[in-house]
């Protein structure tokens, strides 16, 4: 279990929610961690793209003025 879905599975049990209840809840919230890092790591690469495009197109609009 990893440090967050062990402490998501105490404060689940602090509360007084099944064991077997409060484990599937914490492995529900872990996964939705993975997957939210994993849109995060793909949001930055298309950020990075973004900005290559501006980048280019400003270069460009630049040339045509200044040629």
């Amino acid at each position: 279990m990893s440090n967050l879905q062990s402490e998501v599975f105490e404060a689940f049990r602090a509360i007084d929610i099944p064991e077997d209840k409060a484990l599937k809840a914490a492995t529900a919230l872990s996964k939705r961690d993975d997957e939210v890092s994993s849109i995060k790591g793909e949001l930055l690469v298309i950020k990075w793209m973004m900005g290559f495009v501006l980048a280019f197109q400003v270069a460009i609009f630049a040339k045509l003025f200044m040629h």
